[in-house]
């Protein structure tokens, strides 16, 4: 595969037009929207071909965001966000009204995380608004640690695809994703930030 198929600002102009990009985090290659251009994941279900029951994600540009997209946002939350963000920790929150609903739960919650990743925090930035992502991969296959990981069969379906400088490989760990819409959090899924680190701040 060819380095990269687009420039940096040929991303941020696609997800100005809701197109959907393949772009590295601090985790794996991720498959994302930016979401006041697209305004439903829908995209994003249809490339991946993913079970459209599974919420994806918003990658965020800092921890103010917790309370800007999240509503009642515990002490906890915040303090895991402080803790972690940037890093591998997705926070379930309560969504704050200017969430569509087409991306809250059927809960009507919302995933929010702050990457470790100077490409991923730069298009955040430059389209103003987070970006629903997840894995770049069709569901069921490995996710892509590496621009080269990246299945050619989904590359074939997005314009945009931008190499990480570094062109470090990802950790391949996933994040952690923790629901702390309950009077005690719960890992939902555990990752780098492990279920005893969380248990330490209770």
């Amino acid at each position: 595969m060819a380095r990269g198929t687009g420039s940096f600002d040929d991303a941020v102009a696609a997800l100005r037009r809701a197109d959907a990009i393949v772009f590295p985090t601090d985790t794996v290659y991720g498959l994302g929207v930016a979401v006041d251009a697209a305004r439903t994941p829908e995209v994003l279900y249809r490339l991946k071909e993913r079970d459209r029951g599974k919420p994806i994600a918003w990658l965020v540009g800092g921890a103010d965001d917790l309370d800007r997209y999240g509503e009642g946002v515990p002490d906890l939350a915040r303090t895991l966000a402080r803790m972690y963000w940037p890093g591998p920790l997705t926070l379930i929150v309560k969504a704050a009204e200017c969430v569509p609903e087409a991306f809250q739960s059927a809960e009507g919650t919302i995933g929010l995380r702050m990457p470790d990743n100077s490409v991923a925090l730069e298009l955040i930035a430059q389209v103003g608004c987070p970006l629903a992502t997840t894995s770049a991969n069709l569901s069921g296959c490995a996710s892509p640690c590496s621009y080269e990981a990246i299945d050619p069969a989904l590359a074939a379906r997005v314009r945009v695809i931008v190499a990480d400088e570094s062109d470090a490989d990802k950790s391949g760990l996933a994040s952690t994703v923790l629901d702390c819409t309950r009077d005690l959090p719960v890992v939902v899924r555990e990752g780098a930030v492990t279920a005893k680190d969380v248990r330490s701040l209770l």
